[in-house]
């Protein structure tokens, strides 16, 4: 008998949890439902585990999606890859442009979104009843409205119109959503960051040893001024970057101890270099989860570290690259490639396998889409291969960084811009956009609107920021044309079909 399927937000109200592909992935926490409630947050251990199970959906990759690697395979600079042309067929459509409301990332990606934010109600609903400090209770009241805002912020950016939850869903009401107006979505996303801000015991910094990865102000910020971006609010966007940005470009803000690292290879360091300088906001992995075959979501490891790497891997010569196989995944196409070769950031960027390979320095097997071109920055390293319980290919520990200090760089000088302000030499767009060209020994250019998009391009490659540059800034149906990108269309991403399933969800109009 054939199983059938119930929609995600029905499930969170019947307190199912699907974040996971056969069971949850909480750091060890017992799994936080509706038909749990009664039994747990009895303390301020067990509000600390809430507050885990929020963060934990972060780094979400179910049937090997990824926010990340979704968002690579749609842009310009990354084709699909894999192993055939059916290989993680959610990457292979969206890097065609054959999306249908059952095929593509957007089931995951929904999953995604929702798990944290029913995860986020629920704790928020719980809280106030919790014997605990109350500083650390508002403390973690701060850091769940702000998950909140960034789990609400992924999804109306991808699907536009979506329901609006803000306590658990009864599960009376489970068939009854509707979707809400995406500006009141925004305002939900503003006032949350709004209020994260404004609790005094959410902290400007934390120790990293013991608390990196967890939301401070200078994370928040950041946050708020990326939605401002996104609304062409650009004074109010300029100011949130400028309070993270620090009064001189290039120098430490000494309010919350950001600086570009002095080398750009050393964001890409794997273990050694969590949290560093530069890092916003990280997303946290870990070698040590014991992650099997039997659950690939329920892994702590960074599963994207296996599938962008080269297929059947062998090195020739001790100086050959000290990789594992992969499963080359999101290869980089010949325009990324052709746009970067001669940029200081190539080598940290692209692994070239053509070269390697010509040179009789190291080999690997072609696969699908290849182009000889593999993503460096998050290419598995022998050196990162765990030796602890699990499978090693799904246990590797390398974080992901959802934004750093360049990347807000970048997004205030573009407010700055885009708001009338100058952008010649001594100007704070100048110095912006400089002081990121400058780490890498590039020369200074006047700041305009497409040095700046060109330069996010080559700062940020492979990180999944250029869908959306690409879509925010208009420019994406000229880019991603080629691709089958058709403009009124795929700025958005279907309403996935199994959540229009006997519910009041309605489908996006540009799918229907």
């Amino acid at each position: 008998m054939k199983t059938r399927q119930i929609p995600y937000i029905v499930a969170m109200a019947m307190g199912i949890n699907l974040a996971a592909g056969c069971s949850d992935k909480f750091l060890e926490v017992k799994p936080i439902g509706t038909n749990l409630e009664a039994n747990y947050y009895r303390d301020a251990t067990e509000a600390f585990n809430g507050l885990i199970a929020v963060y934990d959906v972060l780094g979400y990759q179910t049937n090997y999606v990824t926010k990340v690697g979704a968002m690579d395979a749609g842009s310009d600079d990354h084709l699909a890859g894999g192993g055939g042309p059916g290989d993680v067929s959610e990457f292979q459509v969206f890097s065609k442009y054959s999306l249908a409301p059952d095929q593509g990332p957007q089931e995951q990606l929904w999953r995604k979104g929702y798990s944290g934010i029913f995860r986020a109600n629920t704790m928020l609903a719980k809280l106030p009843g919790v014997p605990m400090d109350e500083n650390l209770k508002k403390r973690f009241v701060a850091e769940t409205k702000f998950l909140r805002a960034f789990y609400y912020f992924d999804l109306v950016r991808l699907f536009r119109n979506i329901p609006l939850l803000t306590t658990p869903v009864a599960t009376s009401d489970m068939y009854n959503v509707v979707q809400s107006p995406p500006a009141d979505v925004y305002n939900l996303i503003i006032q949350d960051i709004k209020d994260a801000i404004a609790e005094t015991n959410l902290p400007d910094q934390v120790n990293i040893t013991t608390e990196g990865g967890r939301v401070t102000r200078g994370a928040a910020h950041a946050l708020l001024g990326k939605v401002y971006l996104y609304q062409e609010r650009w004074a109010e966007a300029a100011a949130e970057f400028a309070e993270v940005n620090g009064a001189t470009p290039g120098q430490t803000n000494a309010k919350y101890g950001y600086n570009l690292l002095a080398n750009y290879d050393d964001l890409w360091t794997r273990n050694s270099n969590k949290f560093n300088s530069e890092s916003v906001f990280e997303v946290a992995f870990s070698s040590l989860s014991g992650g099997g075959w039997n659950c690939v979501g329920c892994t702590e490891g960074n599963v994207l570290n296996i599938m962008v790497g080269p297929r059947g891997y062998t090195s020739l010569k001790p100086d050959a690259p000290q990789l594992t196989s992969g499963w080359s995944f999101l290869v980089i196409t010949k325009s990324l490639f052709d746009a970067i070769h001669f940029d200081p950031r190539y080598k940290a960027t692209v692994l070239n396998m053509d070269s390697l390979k010509t040179n009789n320095i190291a080999n690997y097997s072609k696969g699908h889409d290849d182009t000889g071109w593999f993503l460096n920055k998050f290419a598995a390293r022998t050196t990162d291969r765990t030796q602890g319980p699990g499978a090693p290919e799904l246990n590797y520990p390398q974080n992901m960084y959802e934004i750093r200090l360049a990347d807000t760089y970048l997004m205030e000088a573009e407010a700055l811009i885009k708001s009338s302000q100058g952008g010649g030499a001594g100007t704070r767009a100048y110095q912006l956009l400089n002081a990121v060209r400058a780490r890498v020994g590039l020369s200074p250019v006047i700041a305009t609107d497409d040095n700046i998009f060109n330069e996010r391009r080559l700062e940020l490659a492979g990180e999944g920021h250029r869908w959306f540059d690409l879509v925010r800034t208009g420019r994406a149906a000229t880019v991603l044309g080629p691709k089958g990108f058709k403009a009124g269309k795929h700025e958005v991403l279907p309403i996935p079909l199994l959540e229009l399933e006997n519910t009041k969800l309605e489908q996006n109009p540009e799918w229907k």
